[in-house]
């Protein structure tokens, strides 16, 4: 099982076929990844396409526990030096804590354990 990070998605949107075949695999995308890559896509495109999104993605969206932000949160600063984002540190968090690998191709996760790291 795969945990999605925001990277991912829009990697998926551009039709990178590195990361398209991730769809066929079994996904998690936290709630806060998919707000994340919405407002992307919003910024980016318009709503019609965040909302395309929102709705193919929804299916594979999980709510993320307060405990799981804390120990984002102490994640984040414990790795201070490689500047993760919240969102990925979130995102890395809960993977960890649901026995799952977490898919990005973010250099600040890169080498990490559990992580399936697409260049």
């Amino acid at each position: 099982m795969l945990c999605l990070d925001t990277y991912a998605l829009i990697e998926i949107n551009n039709g990178n076929p590195k990361f398209a075949s991730l769809l066929n695999e079994d996904v998690v995308i936290t709630d806060l990844t998919m707000a994340e890559f919405y407002a992307n896509m919003y910024r980016r495109y318009n709503e019609k396409t965040a909302d395309y999104w929102h709705k193919r993605l929804s299916a594979f969206c999980k709510p993320v526990s307060r405990g799981i932000l804390i120990k984002a949160i102490r994640f984040r600063i414990d790795n201070k030096q490689k500047r993760p984002s919240f969102f990925d540190c979130v995102g890395y968090t809960y993977a960890q804590e649901h026995n799952m690998r977490f898919a990005t191709g973010d250099k600040e996760l890169e080498g990490m354990d559990g992580v399936l790291f697409i260049k």
